[in-house]
């Protein structure tokens, strides 16, 4: 299957929670969360075809005065098989690798 990035939407504070937008064998396909399929059916959008597969990299931790230390690495693939069909399942290891190729490491810390 030929993916091919078109957009991505999440930022700070929300960096995760973007709609992610490729070009599956030419055909655009989107993921994304549950609240932001309602938020583009509000706004008259095509909501996003299926729900995300990316978890962060990061993470927050906290020092003894309660600083935070955000962490960033790589975006890690975290799907069920059965929400996609099997040729876009079989293809989740290029998708993260696409996904990682475009959107900044995660995590912003804007779940702090």
């Amino acid at each position: 299957m030929k993916i091919e990035f078109v957009s991505y939407d999440g930022e700070y504070p929300n960096l995760c929670s973007g709609v992610f937008t490729v070009k599956l064998d030419g055909v655009e396909t989107s993921f994304g969360q549950q609240f932001l399929w309602e938020r583009e059916k509000k706004a008259g959008k095509v909501p996003p075809t299926y729900p995300r597969f990316w978890a962060s990299g990061g993470g927050v931790t906290f020092d003894e005065e309660w600083q935070e230390d955000v962490s960033r690495g790589d975006w890690e693939l975290m799907f069920d098989e059965k929400d996609y069909p099997a040729e876009i399942a079989d293809a989740m290891p290029e998708l993260i690798r696409v996904f990682n190729e475009n959107v900044p490491q995660g995590c912003c810390g804007g779940c702090v």
